[in-house]
């Protein structure tokens, strides 16, 4: 309560928390604006027997079980920012824009990210509406002439564009992460409708499945907490510099290496890898060679069937994209060389070379549990799903794990800024 009262007397940080909460709500409005002449009660029905479907909604925040206008949520742009770090990684002039171009460089990658999300947005919804056809949505939704294709992909590419858009303003405020406030809103926002299933779904004899649903929650939440503030210490020590007629150095610190560097973003870039191969399949579930159209429709049923098959390849892509995001946002090299300059060195090791491969070494051990438990949490709602026989208690491993996060993120935010003003007020 105290905190809650400091952040209310400070007159910034409590403008800044009631834009963001202004510009959350107008996301929940766009996921509720739907698209024109779609049944989207029937719709509605439809996608809640589907697993996959409502994983996907998710991370629309909501606006594909409503077919609106942000139906696609933040999906293309994140899957264009997955395209522009796999560039930096592979094309030596995004490396260096990067890299040495600082801010401005930065602004540009950016930029490239936004156009970037313009094409995948008309590819991803053209996707989707195709996939929701041929999987059983065809009477829900019908046939769409060449105008209503145009229409309905002009009105979902502008969604998206304008969901990202709220996003990098949300991000400015410094209170969390625009994309995943927007992904985190729509989660919370499908509480009260799981919680109206539960209750309806519930009898006496389901006592023990509901109770072990509870206590896999609060294991979950309790695991996030503890892998998301987990850290190895690094020791680091200063050599005593004479300047002038003062002595500096002479102390030690230590370098905090996280468990998990990645936080979320692996699962959300896995769920966008995971979507792709369904969506991409739709050009060709019609083509002329009988071959080709069945090798369509078998990738289809794999990638939307929640099966053996899909469990294993997204357990896969979280573990790789931990190591593929923390090898992105945490150089050993560099901050090996970041500590030489400053005069540190790890007890025992050379500085530069030496403490960079030690630094890597480290890094890779611990970043395996991260990436494990993250892959875990991942298809955890698939095995909950494979022992309860239900795919309606959607809100599993992953919703948790996305919620959980980000608020800690914005707690750490707001108390960074809290101090910050202490500060000032010095």
């Amino acid at each position: 309560m105290n905190k809650l009262s400091l952040i209310w007397k400070t007159k910034d940080l409590r403008n800044k928390i009631l834009i963001v909460l202004g510009l959350l709500l107008l996301t929940r409005v766009l996921a509720h604006v739907p698209i024109a002449g779609i049944n989207v009660t029937g719709l509605k029905a439809y996608l809640q027997q589907s697993q996959f479907f409502n994983l996907l909604d998710i991370f629309s925040g909501g606006g594909l079980t409503n077919f609106s206008i942000a139906m696609l949520g933040v999906g293309p742009y994140i899957t264009a920012s997955i395209i522009m770090q796999l560039l930096t990684i592979v094309v030596p002039s995004f490396a260096e824009m990067q890299k040495e171009g600082g801010e401005a460089g930065r602004a540009q990658i950016n930029q490239y990210t936004r156009y970037i999300t313009i094409p995948l947005a008309i590819l991803q919804g053209f996707g989707t509406i195709r996939l929701l056809q041929t999987q059983g949505g065809a009477a829900v939704l019908g046939t769409f002439s060449p105008f209503q294709w145009f229409m309905v992909l002009l009105s979902v590419t502008a969604g998206t564009m304008l969901m990202m858009w709220l996003g990098e303003i949300m991000s400015e405020f410094d209170v969390g992460n625009g994309v995943s406030l927007i992904i985190f809103a729509g989660i919370v926002a499908r509480l009260p409708s799981n919680f109206g299933f539960l209750t309806s779904w519930y009898d006496s004899s389901k006592l023990p499945i509901v109770l072990a649903f509870l206590a896999m929650i609060l294991i979950v939440i309790a695991g996030v907490v503890l892998v998301t503030e987990a850290q190895r210490n690094i020791p680091i020590a200063y050599a005593k510099r004479v300047r002038g007629n003062k002595m500096f150095g002479g102390v030690d610190t230590h370098l905090p290496l996280r468990l998990n560097q990645a936080g979320v973003i692996p699962i959300i870039f896995a769920i966008s890898v995971m979507l792709f191969p369904a969506m991409i399949a739709q050009f060709f579930v019609n083509a002329r060679s009988g071959v080709l159209a069945n090798l369509a429709q078998k990738t289809i049923s794999l990638f939307s069937s929640q099966g053996l098959f899909y469990a294993i390849t997204y357990f896969i892509l979280v573990m790789a994209f931990t190591y593929f995001y923390t090898a992105v946002v945490f150089n050993p090299e560099e901050i090996a060389e970041n500590v030489q300059k400053n005069g540190g060195f790890v007890p025992g090791l050379r500085p530069g070379t030496q403490t960079a491969d030690f630094l890597s070494s480290v890094l890779n051990r611990i970043t395996l549990a991260g990436a494990f438990f993250l892959a875990v949490i991942a298809v955890l709602p698939l095995t909950l799903q494979y022992f309860t026989g239900t795919t309606s208690l959607t809100f599993g491993g992953t919703s948790l794990l996305i919620v959980v996060s980000v608020v800690i993120e914005i707690i750490k935010k707001v108390e960074a800024q809290l101090t910050m003003h202490d500060y000032e007020g010095f």
